[in-house]
């Protein structure tokens, strides 16, 4: 007898909060709200969930903020609409715009991706986890 299982981390969207007055650059935007977690497959159904993080990222200038897991929980169950500013740690400054165009970011991390099977990580991976291959730096 055999078992299939695979572990792999995956991002569920919660929804749009706001709106709210950026704190990193001042301009009224919106929190997209999601969530990570790590899964546990068996058979390639999801048996297992764990280390659920959430975070809020600004649609002005893309700042991300990791969410207090209190309050992500309500905000995903449905029973909180605002967000408040102690309920958030900024984790990466975005770029602060003057007209259109933009100067830049501050602390962006490395994106890497896998050409053959197109996964993509912020992880300090070498080889994709998925299919094994090289993975190159965008």
């Amino acid at each position: 007898m055999f078992f299939i299982f695979g572990v792999n981390s995956d991002r569920k969207e919660i929804g749009s909060f706001g709106p709210v007055i950026c704190g990193c650059c001042g301009r009224y935007g919106r929190y997209q709200v999601y969530m990570t977690y790590m899964c546990l497959s068996l058979f390639f159904i999801p048996v297992l969930k764990w280390g659920r993080k959430y975070y809020a990222e600004t649609s002005c200038c893309q700042s991300l903020y990791e969410l207090d897991p209190q309050a992500g929980r309500r905000l995903q169950r449905g029973e909180q609409t605002e967000i408040r500013p102690e309920e958030l740690a900024l984790i990466r400054r975005g770029g602060s715009s003057s007209g259109n165009a933009w100067q830049g970011w501050t602390d962006q991390p490395v994106v890497r991706y896998c050409p053959a099977c197109g996964y993509e990580t912020e992880e300090d991976f070498e080889y994709c986890p998925r299919c094994g291959r090289k993975l190159e730096k965008r």
